[in-house]
């Protein structure tokens, strides 16, 4: 496997933008794809730092890019840069500009953990299209309440007036209803530990995907919000992926 520290300039942000990526070392094919999307308090080393995913990543054959988005909420934020856009559209053109990523919805995939996990649950609920699967690890769900009595400050910068969450597209719940029923649908994997403060969060989050019958994988155990948790659930979304061998 390679790791490679990208730098490049970003006209979405308009900065010089980083991205770490992992890459099989492998000729002559365009490899599947895990947008692996980092928290509120860490940037694009931190899923390095602080688990194997490169080990992992090398046993499936898979390809990890690693985004830096800042305290950002993946969100083209009302005081901030637009970094909804920049995930969701410049970063993958790019990212298979530099390295040979299949472009093919069933090859790739999104996870994250924490605000990462809402990340990767918005990408794949608002373009089903493009993912094949989607993964939260302890994800920040439910920004409608997180607006109210957590993340505020952060909030307040991605959007100005908490109260037009609700029913938006940076609202989960309401791209889940949206997303029930469409032909294309990726398939879902949440877990939460029991004692993480985003598990009653989660349990709505999970509640309304299975009463709306989402194609859902959902897994708890004890377990609080910290690395040796995401290092042990992110192997286990590595090895639940529908990943292609080529």
């Amino acid at each position: 496997m390679a790791f490679i520290q990208c730098q490049f300039y970003s006209e979405t942000l308009e900065i010089q933008a980083s991205m770490n990526v992992i890459l099989p070392q492998r000729k002559g094919r365009l490899f599947p794809t895990l947008y692996l999307l980092h928290g509120l308090s860490d940037d694009h080393t931190a899923w390095s730092r602080q688990t194997s995913i490169e080990r992992y990543a090398s046993a499936h054959g898979i390809a990890v890019v690693m985004p830096a988005v800042n305290r950002s909420f993946y969100t083209d934020m009302s005081h901030g840069a637009k970094y909804w856009t920049f995930v969701s559209e410049e970063l993958p053109e790019l990212a298979r500009s530099f390295f040979p990523l299949s472009p093919l919805p069933e090859d790739n995939f999104v996870a994250g953990l924490s605000m990462g996990g809402y990340g990767a649950m918005k990408l794949g609920l608002s373009f089903p299209e493009r993912f094949a699967a989607a993964a939260s690890l302890s994800g920040a769900v439910d920004v409608n309440r997180l607006a109210k009595v957590r993340f505020t400050p952060d909030l307040l910068n991605v959007v100005s007036d908490p109260s037009t969450i609700p029913g938006s597209s940076a609202d989960l719940f309401a791209l889940a209803e949206r997303l029930a029923g469409q032909p294309s649908v990726p398939l879902l994997f949440q877990c939460c530990g029991t004692e993480d403060f985003l598990y009653e969060d989660n349990i709505r989050f999970r509640d309304l995907c299975l009463r709306l019958g989402l194609p859902l994988t959902y897994e708890e155990e004890p377990g609080n919000h910290e690395w040796g948790y995401w290092d042990r659930k992110i192997e286990r979304v590595l090895n639940w992926l529908p990943i292609k061998q080529g």
